[in-house]
């Protein structure tokens, strides 16, 4: 078993493909989805240049590389990268200091710096699920070519290579094809791979990067029988602990027989994980996990997964779009796909799994299928524009659930982190009122925020607050939240009327010190704001998460007719199916779809 923590391991991978890539990197940062929203950056911003700052001068006469120090605008602020040119040609980019979230740039650095090299030009297209950061890349390399004396058209958002020609291709043959290289697929693939060692397992993934919305997240949740769970002594998830489980999820919405198989699968996963070399060593309650007090779950797990699946020398094709399934006699064949390169073929494969996630990124599938929840923005990565959706409809398959949808409650605004958790937290507008209860949630919540002055909400905690919850002490640390010594400090620095933050909080210790009943929680408060300083505070909105529905699948992951037989050949696992739990439990089926998918190989 290795022991290795798989975040440094992919770390220090991603580094090596990119010689040394990360070697002076500073970011930190975190984030719940992949960053794509248009008020994080300028996306008409043409790349700035500066006077020629080259580490080491050279004349025309000379030969060799000069190295120079360029900057780009990313997600998160200032990104500076070391450009190496010789003569004409870009023979070197290393990254340096930058306030990029990690987890994407790992992995998105190592692809636009090998397009960069190979056109030598800043002229390439952008990773996809990495959109800003390969902005501040392409910049940094127009930067350091002007600064060369190199000509170099603008760089802007929009910038990308030459259009390529469409193409199409052969068939390609597969045992087994996985739709979607999020959390569930990665677990299908790799279980299937597990499972049957000679088989041709191929994995496509529209996106340029892998592992969907699971690399961003800080909670393992409906974990049992794991070891942290026995360290803590945590008895109710570790002795009895399926039948504990069964019992909790019974009336969740699926049915008793998923219910009784994802126990099972939630009873061996930690120890799968482990077996990967994956630790989630910090139970904090119940079944929450995270890989340790201070390190996500999410950013272990799918790097483990990634090199898992790499090690086993599955097939992944990023880049990748699943367009269609292949349907022959009421028997799926495979799936017809398109890359990044407009090139079309037909993967023919004896047994098809897609995980191709939600449709929060959607406005359109929001707006048909959850009327009201397309006025939110999301949460979730850019790539859940639920593509399957129709196709499982036009084939009369069974769909559940379709206007379920989970709402966050409190996103940065504008970096969209999950953030909160505070044992207490306000919520205040600009006037420094409270206008809702901090227990609302759902589509009421994100549209009263939305209702008020300029759309601005802004969560507030005290130092107790910030000592009750991970999150808030990494946010705070990574300078997301304002901080202040008194209300006036803090709402100083948020745009808030002091007075009106002063007089709300007043107003609301008396109560909580006299246990009576809260105006807007219609229940006693549970404890005033600390009556002393610092106090901390952010701009937040309420963002769709997750949709709920999809299609309908039995215990064995099955994709169901409208009639309830199975379709087969077809499997389906995470959220593109209707399914009550989450992360863990997406695993959970993508297992699922994977050791059927292989068991039934002919």
């Amino acid at each position: 078993m290795r022991k290795t923590r798989f975040l440094r391991t992919f770390a220090a991978s991603a580094a090596a493909l990119s010689l040394a890539a990360c070697s002076g990197g500073a970011g930190t940062g975190e984030t719940t989805a992949a960053p794509e929203t248009t008020t994080a950056a300028p996306a008409t911003e043409e790349a700035k240049t500066e006077a020629p700052t080259a580490e080491a001068e050279t004349t025309e006469a000379e030969a060799g590389p000069v190295v120079y120090d360029a900057k780009g605008s990313g997600y998160g602020g200032e990104l500076n990268l070391k450009v190496t040119i010789e003569g004409n040609v870009i023979t070197e980019l290393e990254l340096g200091d930058h306030h990029e979230t990690n987890v994407v740039m790992d992995r998105a650095f190592p692809i636009i710096r090998e397009r960069i090299l190979e056109a030598n030009s800043p002229v390439v297209d952008s990773v996809s699920a990495a959109t800003f950061s390969s902005y501040a890349v392409k910049a940094a390399v127009a930067d350091a070519m002007t600064q060369a004396g190199l000509e170099v058209e603008s760089i802007t958002m929009a910038t990308a290579g030459p259009e390529k020609e469409a193409k199409t291709l052969d068939d390609v043959t597969a045992d087994i094809v996985v739709v979607g290289g999020g959390p569930s697929g990665l677990a299908a693939a790799i279980t299937a791979k597990q499972l049957k060692e000679d088989a041709n397992i191929i994995l496509i993934e529209k996106m340029d990067i892998l592992s969907g919305n699971g690399k961003f997240d800080m909670n393992f949740y409906d974990l049992i029988n794991s070891e942290a769970q026995k360290a803590a002594g945590n008895e109710k998830w570790t002795v009895n602990q399926v039948e504990n489980f069964i019992e909790a999820k019974s009336t969740a919405g699926d049915t008793m027989e998923r219910v009784e198989v994802w126990a099972e699968q939630e009873n061996v996963l930690d120890a799968w994980l482990r077996d990967m070399g994956v630790e989630l060593n910090d139970n904090y309650g119940a079944m929450n996990h995270m890989a340790e007090k201070d390190q996500y779950a999410g950013e272990v797990i799918q790097a483990g997964m990634e090199q898992c699946a790499a090690e086993l020398g599955i097939d992944i094709r990023t880049g990748t779009k699943g367009v269609d399934l292949i349907m022959e006699n009421g028997r799926c064949v495979g799936v017809n796909v398109e890359n990044n390169n407009n090139e079309s073929y037909a993967i023919k494969a004896q047994n098809t799994i897609i995980a191709t996630g939600g449709f929060c990124s959607s406005k359109e599938l929001l707006a048909e299928y959850a009327p009201g929840y397309e006025v939110l923005n999301t949460s979730n990565q850019m790539g859940t524009t639920g593509d399957f959706v129709k196709v499982f409809e036009d084939n009369g398959f069974k769909m559940e659930q379709m206007d379920n949808v989970r709402v966050f409650p409190n996103i940065i605004v504008p970096r969209r982190d999950l953030t909160g958790g505070a044992d207490l937290s306000l919520l205040v507008n600009k006037e420094g009122q409270r206008f809702i209860s901090e227990s609302a949630g759902g589509l009421n919540l994100g549209t009263a925020i939305q209702a008020q002055t300029d759309g601005a909400v802004f969560s507030i905690t005290d130092q107790t607050g910030y000592d009750s919850f991970y999150r808030i002490r990494k946010h705070v640390g990574l300078g997301y939240y304002s901080q202040g010594e008194t209300l006036a400090e803090l709402a100083k620095a948020l745009g808030i009327d002091p007075a009106g933050l002063e007089q709300t909080v007043a107003d609301f210790n008396a109560a909580a010190s006299a246990g009576e009943e809260d105006e807007l929680l219609e229940a006693a408060a549970s404890r005033p704001l600390d009556a002393e300083g610092p106090y901390y505070g952010v701009r937040i909105e309420a963002a769709n998460h997750m949709t709920k529905g999809g299609v309908s699948c039995n215990e064995k992951a099955q994709v169901l007719y409208e009639d309830g037989t199975p379709v087969d050949g077809l499997y389906a696992s995470g959220e593109v199916t209707w399914q009550s739990g989450g992360y863990s439990q997406s695993v959970c089926f993508g297992r699922v779809a994977g050791e059927q998918a292989a068991e039934t190989l002919k």
